[in-house]
């Protein structure tokens, strides 16, 4: 038992305050307790209360932190691009805390490097997904010639540098939120969320790096407003246009504007009408935030709700799909036969059509880790020369063989179709990138793609 008057304590997520009175200046950031009788505060307010007993004379013990220096250094001399030395320097100067946003391909994970071996502190790198944790996993342990901890993919290993997934964070940040003094989010527009959040409040690292291609694209303000929260404002943008030619491939994107048969069209019309009929009865605006919970709290408690969605539904499968685009992925094969070439569709069925009718290798969320990497690594070997995916390979997938992305069908988001252009933008020489753009006229198709040119990775690139 400490013999200062006022302690600071990690607990299962939370900091404990252990003194005969919580000062005044500590307020703000401890609650009470009446379960346990403590002052209790959120574990990423450990850098803030550390700061106020600091400025105002508190001597606070800190019993909470439980990392201390390590030695770390890069296997062999790395020369940072400029942009990555001007990002890191944007985060210093903002007091080790803040987001950077990097195309995909730009070097968001050389970066987080840098910042490790910066500042040569305990590192946790959290990513959203299993073939992430294995990408960061490699990488770091190259960069550093050291073992890397893992969490997550059945692995439980804490060192120095330790990489988890957001999900396995979430179960074991009550148990190492002390551990870590530095902080990074790899994708870190998932971290706002419900769950995901909580791995970021219970873990005290007082420096915290968020790295995303679109962080700000989230189309809730509370989300964002979080998500500056835990990990710092955006304080470094890069765009796609400016990294290309240099760290990122050139690239066009291409749109191929298709039409529906005779029969497809007419079936299209059919069931958009039913549901549009639905919406316009019940007072429904698309166009309000509130738009498509409305539409579902109408289909559930109206006599002729199910066959809305049901409609909803098919007019949707119909203009995302068609005979029209499976002749149009079999031209742009043709015309890129000797190129790597990703597929991507918004669902399974297409996906699994598109595999059977050329007789490609198909991943999709269902898709078995084994077969998953098979697959993948075949892509990049060369085996398999073309790969077809729904959502999964949107983010996280290192391919920098790829330069042909063809886009069967999508939503309207922004986010989306920026990650699929950057699975094809990975620089290496004499690359052209080229993303084509499969859209059936006279559908909803047409307005989600006016929708996602807002960004400025189109402006200028896009071709018809």
């Amino acid at each position: 038992m400490s013999n200062i008057r006022n302690v600071l304590r990690f607990k299962s997520g939370t900091l404990l305050f252990d003194g005969a009175e919580l000062p005044g200046c500590l307020n703000s950031c401890f609650i009470y307790d009446p379960r346990t009788l403590e002052y209790r505060a959120r574990g990423c307010d450990y850098r803030r209360i550390m700061e106020l007993a600091r400025a105002n004379g508190v001597d606070l013990c800190d019993e909470a932190s439980a990392f201390e220096p390590v030695k770390l250094n890069f296997v062999q001399p790395l020369i940072p691009r400029p942009h990555q030395d001007a990002a890191y320097a944007a985060w210093k100067r903002n007091k080790w805390r803040g987001i950077v946003a990097l195309p995909t391909g730009g070097g968001k994970s050389f970066l987080a490097a840098m910042a490790i071996r910066k500042l040569q502190r305990p590192a946790l790198v959290l990513v959203p997904t299993i073939d992430l944790l294995l990408q960061w996993h490699s990488l770091l342990k190259k960069l550093f010639g050291v073992e890397i901890g893992m969490l997550g993919g059945g692995e439980k290993r804490v060192l120095p540098i330790t990489v988890s997934t957001y999900d396995s964070a979430v179960i074991y940040m009550e148990e190492l939120g002390g551990s870590f003094a530095l902080l990074i989010c790899d994708e870190c527009h998932h971290l706002p969320g419900a769950v995901y959040r909580t791995a970021a409040e219970q873990s005290i690292a007082p420096y915290r790096l968020g790295l995303s291609a679109t962080p700000e694209l989230d189309p809730d303000p509370e989300r964002l407003m979080r998500l500056y929260e835990l990990l710092g404002d955006i304080i470094y943008r890069v765009e796609v246009a400016e990294l290309e030619g240099e760290t990122l491939a050139p690239y066009t994107v291409k749109s191929v504007v298709l039409e529906l048969t005779g029969k497809e069209k007419e079936e299209y019309e059919y069931h958009r009408a039913v549901y549009r009929d639905f919406a316009v009865r019940n007072r429904i605006d698309f166009g309000k935030d509130s738009g498509w919970r409305d539409f579902l709290i109408a289909v559930s408690r109206r006599p002729d709700g199910r066959r809305a969605f049901l409609s909803y539904l098919r007019q949707r499968e119909l203009s995302r799909r068609g005979a029209a685009k499976l002749a149009a992925v079999w031209r742009i094969l043709c015309r890129h036969r000797d190129e790597r070439i990703l597929i991507f569709t918004a669902d399974n069925a297409m996906a699994y059509e598109i595999g059977r009718t050329f007789c490609f290798p198909v991943i999709t969320h269902s898709t078995k880790a084994v077969e998953r990497k098979s697959w993948l690594d075949g892509f990049r070997e060369g085996i398999y020369p073309v790969l077809v995916a729904s959502r999964v390979l949107n983010e996280g997938v290192d391919v920098p063989e790829a330069s042909i992305g063809i886009v069967v069908s999508g939503s309207g988001s922004v986010r989306e179709h920026v990650q699929r252009l950057g699975r094809i933008l990975r620089g290496r020489p004499g690359k052209q990138a080229i993303l084509y753009e499969l859209v059936n006229s006279g559908t909803a198709e047409v307005y989600a793609m006016k929708r996602r040119r807002g960004h400025s990775a189109y402006r200028g690139k896009t071709r018809s």
